[in-house]
Order: structure tokens, then C-alpha cells, then sequence
């Protein structure tokens, strides 16, 4: 089975890190930094041959719409991260679909395509959050991709929800994020700080647990992580630690991953899953 590669397309500034230091209605204001690091990122798909899902916020594609146009032309996958990067956790069922509708709204005018995955701000969808499932296929999207099935983060995850790929409800598909399982204890490593702050060669062991368990691998990234230059912001200690560790080798950690495991989209992955 091969393994997803996902990219979530937001800018530095609107990592959930942040939400209490820099408001929304303060983006305009902030240097722009999403597209430098999103052309990496797409010359090193390129590179190695790989097709992958991003994960749009409606926000960057208003400001960014030839970068999303870029990206589909290298064939990459469209789905949607939302509008305004609001955790689900704190906002209503309303507002999340009028901001979802717009995210939609958003992608379609700048590449002409309407998203059929969804992808929660940092993992959102929670046991207080699953109303979004009813919204989700309300809205006719086919799959989502926000469950941790774990239990030691503190804003995110569900402890006891499927490893595997499975439908939350009829006519909707779950991808959740990767877990490795070591002595009964769901450990999360499908990418982001878990990637950035351990050794590749121990994260690598944890993602081969999983790929050996027969689940397809489900990584995923942001393009600040790899931007060692993006301007710092006062976090308290722990935040800062979780935020900034090690963004200058995380784009050599990418790459060995690509060179390790095969990846493709969610889409295909679903596909595959489903002929299987």
C-alpha cells in the first residue's frame, strides 16, 4: 500500500501556535512568506516523482491564487484546511460551515477546483467537534483527514478511534493521521513537530511500524516548518520550543523520507484502498 504525502498551505502566521499572539485581522499586515517554501517543497515532489495532497486554507488562496494554480498544473491534489484557520474547538457548527463554504469558494476561483477533502486546523476534530462530519457531507465532500487517534496532545486527538482507514458515516471516509503502537500506546508520527524534533533514524522506525502493520503511512507538513528565516514571535517557553525546534533540517528529513517510503495523494491512497 502506498502512503499520503500532505502538505497543509498556510502561512507562518497562521500556525494555532500563534492564535493568542497574532490576531486574524492582522494577517494583511504580516510578510507574506507561504509561496518560497511551497516551490521547495513542490521541486522536491518533482524531483522524486510524487504526486500529493495540500490541504488549502481559503485565506492563502484568495491572496495566493497563482500558487494554487501552480500547484495544480504539477497534479497535485486540492483539498481544503478551511478559511481562517479557526479551531473547531472554538467555534460553532455555523460559523464552520459558512467559513467552509468560503474556503471552497476560495480554491474554486483561484484554480477551478472544488475540494472533495477536508482537513481540520491542527486536527480539530475531536468528541466534542463531530458534528463536522454532518457538515462535511452536507456539504458533499467525500473525505476527511483530522483524526489523531491519540491521547497525549493537549488540544487535539481521539484516543480510541481507528488506526485504519473508516467511514464515520455513511457517504464520508476518515484518513486519520499515522500512530505507531508500541506497547499498546498509540504514538503519533505522521509528521510536523513529530518529525522535526526526533532523529530520522528513530523516526523512521516509527513509521515503519506502521507501514509494516499493512496501514497506509500518512504524513504531512507546513511550509513554515521548513523556513528556518520566517520572523520569531515571543511564545511562552514549551510553545516556542514546539514551534521553533529545528526548522533548518527539517527539509533534509522530507527528502529522506521521500528516498525511504512511496508516497502518493490521499485521493489515490483512498482509491487504492477501496479497490483493495
Amino acid at each position: 500500500m502506498k502512503n499520503a504525502f500532505t502538505i497543509d498551505l498556510e502561512d507562518w502566521f497562521c500556525s494555532h501556535n500563534l492564535i493568542s499572539e497574532i490576531k486574524y485581522e492582522d494577517w494583511d499586515n504580516l510578510e507574506g512568506r507561504v509561496t518560497m517554501p511551497t516551490l521547495r517543497l513542490l521541486e522536491l515532489l518533482k524531483k522524486y516523482d510524487c504526486k500529493a495532497t495540500f490541504f488549502v486554507l481559503g485565506w492563502v488562496a484568495d491572496r495566493y491564487p497563482e500558487l494554487i494554480q501552480r500547484i495544480a498544473v504539477d497534479g497535485h491534489e486540492i483539498a481544503s484546511h478551511g478559511y481562517s484557520h479557526k479551531l473547531l474547538t472554538g467555534i460553532t457548527p455555523c460559523f464552520f460551515e459558512e467559513d467552509l463554504v468560503k474556503s471552497v469558494n476560495a480554491i474554486e476561483r483561484a484554480c477551478g477546483i472544488k475540494p472533495a477533502g477536508y482537513r481540520a486546523p491542527a486536527f480539530t476534530i475531536v468528541n466534542s467537534t463531530k458534528w463536522a462530519f454532518d457538515i462535511l457531507k452536507k456539504l458533499g465532500f467525500a473525505y476527511d483527514s483530522s483524526v489523531y487517534p491519540t491521547n497525549i496532545h493537549p488540544d487535539y486527538g481521539i484516543g480510541d478511534a481507528p488506526l485504519t482507514i473508516y467511514s464515520p458515516q455513511s457517504g464520508l471516509m476518515e484518513v486519520p493521521l499515522s500512530c505507531a503502537v508500541l506497547f499498546n500506546k498509540n504514538i503519533p508520527c505522521s509528521g510536523g513537530a513529530y518529525l522535526r524534533f526526533l532523529p530520522y533514524f528513530l523516526y523512521k522506525q516509527l513509521v515503519n511500524n506502521v507501514v509494516k502493520s499493512g496501514r497506509a503511512y500518512i504524513f504531512y507538513i507546513h511550509p513554515w516548518e521548513i523556513d528556518p528565516e520566517m520572523p520569531r514571535v515571543k511564545l511562552p517557553f514549551l510553545k516556542a520550543i514546539r514551534h521553533y525546534t529545528n526548522l533548518a533540517s527539517t527539509f533534509g528529513k522530507i527528502e529522506r523520507l521521500l528516498q525511504d517510503f512511496e508516497f502518493t495523494s490521499l485521493q489515490a491512497v483512498l482509491t487504492e484502498e477501496q479497490i483493495g
